[in-house]
């Protein structure tokens, strides 16, 4: 069973008739002009649109040969058929597919979460924590939004592991409405030009420059806005923090107009397509690298042996009885897990225990288990037993 809102959630409809409220874009300017209100702007209160119709990229490398490797799987739409509108409030509805792309660790699943209104993936500040295609719904007034967060694309490793996630990646990005392209504010490295050569240039892109609020001087954007104005003929640019609600809230208005009017594809209060089974070994997983930092490779994966859901017994929760394994790739890295006493693992539990009860409304008992599987991120029958595509 998925997770679904909260009963006191609200769907009231973003006013996006109003360019200061909903972010809504002003007449595109020339680049010069783009440039200036950035840089004297108090605030990142609009979205500015994208002017340049620049069909080039940077180089991203001479990384082809992998790239031929990765065969996207483009089947990622809802296999609903297409409906016809229904009027909500005397508004025709709309529905879509966002996806959520970007290098490991530019806020991605902070952003999705955000999104959504409830965490569904999970986050950390070890690169990579993201893993599977993970899809968040959030519908508000007559509009769904079907966001698609994606595992940062991988440039440095060819692995079977690392392969899985790319194809993962190129197959998010084959057949959606509107795409979010995150990067850094002021920041644009190799590994982002990596990604944005991959986008589709028939799809709208919105530059998404997260961590605004880490820009103490907006004069100091201007340079990097023209620069990528040059890269990429983006629809709009967006300057943001993922951690900010106002910037939220304005991004859903700017986003709305990029759907097209059709019926929905869930239920209104549907928050994601993933199974409970699955968020529990996605937040086991975040606790595991939380807790042990940079000491853990990130090829360490969990696997859920035993899920099981029965009646409360002294209360009106149910109660969840999981087993879950954390597999590592050395002996060494077992003992980090474990930690002295078993201290480390006990708290990997207890902390996971905590958020899924929330998470889930349950009662939740979690037995856990470590146990090492030497190179299993490189065989590629163990990366797709483990869950991978």
């Amino acid at each position: 069973m998925s997770p679904r809102k909260p009963a006191s959630s609200g769907t009231a409809k973003p006013n996006a008739s109003s360019a200061s409220e909903a972010g809504a874009a002003v007449p595109a300017p020339v680049i010069p002009d783009v440039v200036e209100a950035v840089a004297n702007a108090d605030s990142a209160e609009t979205a500015i649109p994208g002017n340049v119709d620049v069909d080039s990229t940077v180089d991203a490398g001479s990384d082809s040969d992998a790239d031929a490797e990765i065969e996207a799987d483009t089947n990622i739409r809802p296999m609903r058929g297409a409906s016809p509108p229904v009027l909500v409030d005397g508004v025709a509805q709309r529905c879509g597919m966002l996806a959520i792309v970007g290098k490991p660790n530019v806020g991605k699943s902070t952003l999705l979460n955000a999104l959504v209104g409830q965490k569904i993936s999970i986050t950390s500040r070890k690169a990579q924590t993201t893993r599977h295609r993970i899809t968040g719904m959030r519908t508000r007034g007559a509009t769904q939004f079907v966001f698609v967060d994606t595992p940062g694309f991988q440039t440095l490793h060819g692995n079977a592991l690392n392969r899985s996630l790319n194809k993962t990646v190129l197959g998010a990005i084959g057949d959606v409405d509107l795409i979010l392209f995150v990067v850094e504010a002021g920041s644009f490295t190799p590994a982002d030009a990596k990604v944005l050569a991959l986008l589709n240039k028939g799809v709208p892109v919105l530059l998404i420059a997260n961590k605004f609020d880490n820009v103490h001087r907006r004069a100091e954007i201007a340079p990097w806005l023209k620069t990528m104005q040059e890269r990429h003929p983006f629809a709009e640019f967006v300057p943001m923090s993922a951690k900010n609600a106002k910037d939220i809230e304005r991004l859903f208005g700017i986003c709305e107009k990029y759907l097209p009017e059709q019926g929905w594809w869930y239920a209104e209060d549907e928050l994601t397509d993933r199974s409970e089974r699955f968020l529990v070994s996605e937040t086991v997983r975040e606790k595991l690298f939380r807790l042990t930092g940079d000491e853990l490779p990130y090829t360490s994966t969990v696997i859920i042996d035993k899920f099981d859901e029965e009646p409360g017994r002294s209360s009106k929760k149910r109660m969840l009885k999981i087993a879950a394994t954390i597999v590592v790739e050395r002996d060494s890295h077992k003992a980090m897990v474990i930690g002295d006493k078993g201290e480390r693992i006990k708290r990997i539990g207890m902390e996971t225990r905590v958020e899924l009860e929330k998470l889930m409304d349950a009662k939740v008992f979690i037995e856990m288990w470590v146990k090492v599987r030497s190179g299993w991120a490189d065989d590629e029958a163990r990366v797709r037993s483990f869950g991978y595509e």
